[in-house]
């Protein structure tokens, strides 16, 4: 059994995340900023542990993780406001990175998007942009450091029923149900070829485990610099 904390416990992947976990006997704690959310997650199958990560510093983030096996970001602000949006997808994911190693958990699964590259093509002047340059920022902060990191780009996420197949590498929004980002989350977390990777994916026909180890030459090149 491992300890997983999943940050963005209450979100519709992590519920799916939580559940799968706990079906596979591993433990999985959700951080959750919100109490009230506490019979959700345990419904689910997690354990939930309320912290706030916008506010939350390395040394209140270390001490969650304290004891995990893997940590897997799955949080975000929501969009709209663009400040809240760099302070969550930007700046706490960089801290819930350097927690991690503060707290020796080697194992990172940032959950991101599909175009989350250097040149995604999002103008400043969109609403989306925020979002875009927030998550880049985050996922380059931990390409860059020593963690055993795999960064996950699902496509336009729907609430499709799971399907267990993915398509890697795909073209266009790839449209993607939140169950089977979870499962491929689930996934990567005990598949060693995963990590140092950008996996890019949407709905499709090849089974999850098998296009996870996939030549992974299909992967997206990517880095700001």
């Amino acid at each position: 059994m491992e300890r997983i904390v999943i940050i963005g416990g209450h979100g519709k992947v992590a519920l799916h995340l939580a559940g799968l976990l706990s079906e596979r006997g591993d433990e999985a704690v959700s951080i959750i900023r919100n109490p009230a959310q506490s019979a959700d997650v345990e419904r689910a199958g997690g354990t939930p542990l309320v912290l706030d990560v916008e506010s939350a510093d390395v040394d209140a983030l270390a001490e969650a993780f304290a004891g995990a096996d893997a940590v897997v970001w799955s949080a975000g602000a929501g969009g709209g406001d663009a400040d809240r949006t760099y302070a969550v997808d930007r700046d706490a994911a960089q801290r819930a990175v350097d927690a991690a190693g503060a707290a020796g958990v080697r194992r990172f699964v940032m959950v991101s998007w599909i175009g989350s590259v250097p040149d995604h093509g999002i103008s400043p002047d969109d609403a989306f942009f925020a979002y875009a340059d927030a998550k880049l920022a985050a996922d380059d902060y931990l390409r860059a450091s020593d963690l055993d990191w795999t960064i996950l780009g699902p496509g336009t996420l729907t609430l499709d029923p799971p399907t267990g197949r993915i398509t890697t590498a795909p073209q266009g929004s790839a449209e993607v149900g939140r169950a089977d980002v979870a499962a491929v989350a689930a996934a990567v977390l005990v598949q060693s070829a995963t990590i140092g990777r950008f996996i890019r994916f949407g709905a499709g026909d090849t089974l999850i485990a098998e296009a996870i180890v996939q030549d992974p030459s299909t992967d997206t090149e990517v880095g700001s610099e």
